[in-house]
């Protein structure tokens, strides 16, 4: 497992073999601004949700690279619309793909497309697999859902958890 930071809410995680790009925010991004957003592979792009500074890039980089999309149903729908691959997921939601298994796990927080449109309920992911298990939070409010996580898999490895207090 390789874990690398681009700047807030993006980075990418080389897992089970594959390249997964969470949430990338690259243009318009003061800690990426020596990122070429084209310079950036993936395998599998997940979206916490729907906000311009999880989405940004994210259709650019999936038509370029072919890469599938993992987030909620709204937010998958919404790209498949534009002809671009999708696996919609929804709260307590589980799929074994080729890395992994990735599960869709609550976030307190709000979901809308950078025109307005809606972007359904906003997420995180807990990913594992025989080796390895990591909490993505997203962006989210403290909550008591957070302590079953460890739950999810044998040994919770890594957690990403947002800071600040504004959003």
């Amino acid at each position: 497992m390789k874990f690398t930071f681009y700047g807030q809410n993006c980075f990418s995680i080389q897992f089970g073999g594959k390249q997964l790009l969470i949430d990338p925010f690259i243009t318009g991004n003061e800690l990426a601004k020596d990122i070429d957003p084209e310079s950036l592979e993936a395998d599998y792009i997940l979206l916490t949700h729907a906000h311009g500074d999880h989405v940004a890039n994210a259709e650019q980089i999936a038509r370029r690279t072919g890469a599938m999309i993992i987030s909620n149903f709204e937010v998958v729908s919404h790209y498949q619309k534009k002809g671009l691959k999708g696996h919609p997921m929804n709260h307590g939601g589980k799929w074994a793909f080729e890395f992994g298994t990735v599960k869709y796990v609550a976030a307190v927080h709000t979901s809308t497309f950078p025109d307005g449109s809606p972007g359904g309920c906003p997420g995180g992911f807990v990913i594992w697999d025989e080796q390895h298990c990591i909490y993505i939070a997203g962006d989210t409010a403290l909550t008591m859902d957070m302590k079953l996580i460890p739950m999810t898999c044998p040994k919770l490895d890594l957690a990403i958890l947002p800071i600040g207090d504004y959003f």
